[in-house]
């Protein structure tokens, strides 16, 4: 008599089951991103992932619910990516170079396809999910706002830098760095985003102007 297979151990279905989750978010990340929240359809997803679209459903109630999740995730990522192991300058250190290359780095997570992708989907769906632009704005720009602005307190706190309004002279920082790739890319497409030569240009160009009204020198 043929034995039956032995059913998985927990922690085996566990590992299946994560896979098949993270195989439906991406593949729900490019769906959405390209067509949009209305044009997208749980049945692609669930051939783009491989798996039944029953499984779509088992692990995300609604095509809602599965665009939440993504949006807060991919939002999550790449603020942690901007914010994670923010450099100290060093007591000796360039004040200018130290500014540029974080700037650079913030400026070329931020000004990348699948980011204004995002940006413009959750700005085309604002009226029908105000919640997410909001996640959106509080976990990207107003992070952004905020790392910067405990940055520059404790520089003007150590003499590298004269500063009245830190939250605002973050502002300041923040929009003289982004303001012409962030609009170029998104308002032009993916083909206007700047190479990194130029992203570094501009930031290292924006934070000459900052410290022409900041700096101490």
């Amino acid at each position: 008599m043929a034995r039956k297979a032995a059913k998985p151990e927990p922690a085996e279905e566990q590992g299946r089951s994560s896979l098949k989750r993270q195989a439906i978010l991406a593949a729900a990340t490019k769906v959405f991103l390209k067509e949009g929240y209305l044009g997208t359809n749980m049945d692609e997803i669930a051939a783009l992932s491989e798996v039944s679209k029953q499984t779509v459903y088992k692990h995300f109630a609604s095509k809602e619910a599965l665009f939440v999740e993504i949006v807060s995730s991919m939002t999550n990522d790449t603020g942690d990516k901007v914010h994670h192991d923010a450099p100290v300058l060093a007591a000796d250190g360039d004040i200018e170079a130290y500014l540029a290359d974080y700037a650079y780095t913030q400026l070329a997570i931020v000004v990348t396809p699948q980011v204004m992708q995002l940006r413009r989907l959750v700005i085309g769906e604002v009226g029908r999910f105000p919640a997410l632009a909001r996640t959106l704005y509080e976990r990207g720009p107003l992070r952004a706002i905020g790392m910067l602005t405990r940055m520059i307190e404790d520089l003007a706190a150590r003499g590298l830098l004269r500063v009245d309004d830190a939250k605002l002279a973050a502002a300041h920082l923040n929009w003289l760095v982004m303001s012409q790739a962030l609009n170029e890319a998104m308002l032009l497409g993916d083909a206007a985003i700047p190479r990194p030569a130029e992203l570094r240009r501009q930031a290292a160009a924006g934070v000459k102007v900052f410290l022409a009204a900041y700096g101490t020198r």
